[in-house]
């Protein structure tokens, strides 16, 4: 499926809360100490400071990106997530001193119903590295944050 087939019949509400999922180009393991993490941190910090959004919570995966995202009143889903992507591949390639495309040109979003529980959400993207058996405890991972949780509570 193309990047826009993908974007067919997507709606970017203002001040809506989406899950995000961004895979790097050709699903390789980039991200896989502190070094090749802080490029990406960084643009996620970036993002949120100029494209008006909240990053409620976010886990980076060796070869993927999951977050949860508050979208700001004037910002768009698109705007917010080429931002990120461009301003963390920018980043990550002059750190590392190549070029092309970091991550795959398309990325999967679920906009959260009004009744759900941002904090189990929270939790079940963050347990992500536990799962994938990175790690036995989401403490002991460290690429991940949420506004609600104590890294170190685990």
């Amino acid at each position: 499926m193309s990047y826009n087939e993908l974007r067919k019949g997507r709606y970017s509400a203002p001040g809506q809360e989406y899950l995000i999922t961004t895979v790097t180009s050709g699903r390789k393991h980039l991200f896989i100490d502190i070094n090749s993490a802080k490029p990406i941190i960084r643009a996620l910090e970036d993002t949120a400071v100029t494209d008006e959004c909240c990053w409620l919570a976010w886990v980076l995966m060796p070869d993927h990106f999951h977050g949860l995202v508050a979208l700001g009143d004037g910002s768009s889903l698109a705007t917010v997530m080429h931002q990120f992507k461009g301003r963390s591949a920018r980043s990550w390639n002059r750190r590392f001193g190549r070029s092309g495309a970091l991550w795959q040109p398309n990325f999967h979003d679920r906009a959260l119903r009004i009744d759900e529980d941002r904090r189990s959400v929270s939790r079940y993207l963050i347990g992500n590295p536990v799962r994938a058996g990175l790690v036995e405890r989401v403490g002991d991972y460290p690429f991940w944050d949420a506004i609600w949780l104590d890294p170190l509570s685990g």
